[in-house]
């Protein structure tokens, strides 16, 4: 298992394209967060592209946590679904 925390190291462009597999920026980006609020955007305003480029610019608009088992990709979730992620891990 590897950690990164991203504010200290944070994701390029190719990294959240591959993150993302093909789907929308809007899967893990962060609505909720008060930097995009401080924005004053709208959420259906934005395209895939300024998405990702505002994920680059403030880590904050991330949905964490991230966590990538195998090739599938979760984007904030929660406690109950990491733990039973972890679970099915330690399963033979």
């Amino acid at each position: 298992m590897e950690e990164r925390d991203f504010f200290k190291n944070p994701f390029n462009r190719g990294e959240i394209v591959d993150l993302l597999q093909g789907n929308p920026a809007s899967v893990m980006f962060n609505f909720r967060s008060p930097s995009f609020k401080k924005l004053g955007l709208k959420p259906e305003s934005q395209g895939n592209g300024e998405l990702i480029d505002l994920m680059l610019n403030e880590p904050r608009l991330v949905r964490r946590p991230v966590v990538k088992i195998a090739d599938t990709v979760y984007f904030g979730a929660d406690r109950s679904v990491l733990e039973g992620l972890i679970d099915q891990m330690k399963q033979p």
